[in-house]
């Protein structure tokens, strides 16, 4: 048997092949976020905006490589609000049910939701984290105290994963895509992904830190890790980040 997927899913999601979207048929739109169902507490992060970014874009351009061994200082608390602002962060809610961000995304519908396995962080125990983006807080949520191995073991035991300072995980709530664009909309979210993922390498650099991407992972294990379905919610991109050694 042919196992030409990837082929079957570029012509499969080409125009000619797609059904009007739910939003050409005007159904309602979905949340810009998705509801926080339980959490163990909600912290609220400092300012990114009063942050001091003091590096030019050409020398973080230049400069910016994957780095995979972290130094044990911890990322601060500062240092981690201004790199969710710069990796998803919310400059407007406007009325129609989209957000404006800081990074782009395909008709602004910026599908993703962030997770965050920390291990280093000033001023934050280790465990598993959402970012409220929408109110720029930092949810810690309810999971055992080896979620650290958990995950690193779906990103195919990939060590840096847990001797990060913190590791990003992007998942995506498909149906903020799909309900605009259709079964085109899957494509969008691994584009939207890279913008995301770039933002980070670039904005590390102002913190003194080192990013390595990992798309290397066994989706259904991550997936069940985070206590996602894998199809309405699934992780997409993760990355892990620490300061440099």
């Amino acid at each position: 048997m042919a196992l030409d997927i990837g082929k079957e899913f570029m012509e499969k999601t080409k125009y000619k092949h797609l059904s009007p979207s739910d939003q050409e048929q005007g159904l309602p739109h979905p949340p810009v976020e998705l509801e926080l169902e339980t959490a163990v507490s909600i912290i609220d992060l400092p300012d990114p905006r009063k942050y001091k970014a003091d590096i030019a874009l050409t020398q973080a351009i230049v400069q910016r490589v994957s780095v995979r061994r972290y130094a044990a200082t911890p990322v601060s608390l500062s240092e981690l609000s201004y790199l969710l602002w710069c990796t998803q962060g919310v400059k407007s809610v406007e009325p129609h049910l989209v957000t404006l961000r800081t990074v782009p995304s395909a008709g602004a519908r910026h599908a993703f939701e962030t997770y965050l396995l920390v291990n280093n962080v000033a001023g934050l125990a280790p465990g598993l984290y959402k970012f409220l983006a929408v109110d720029h807080q930092l949810a810690k949520l309810a999971f055992p105290e080896n979620i650290s191995t958990v995950i690193t073991d779906a990103c195919l035991r990939q060590r840096f994963v847990k001797t990060s300072a913190v590791t990003f995980i992007w998942t995506a709530a498909a149906y903020r895509m799909t309900y605009r664009y259709g079964q085109r909309g899957y494509r969008y979210l691994h584009l939207d992904a890279g913008h995301v993922c770039q933002n980070l390498y670039l904005a590390a650099e102002t913190t003194d830190c080192g990013v390595c991407a990992i798309a290397a992972f066994d989706d259904d294990q991550l997936n069940q890790a985070l206590g996602l379905d894998g199809e309405a919610q699934f992780a997409v991109y993760v990355a892990a980040l620490g300061k440099k050694p």
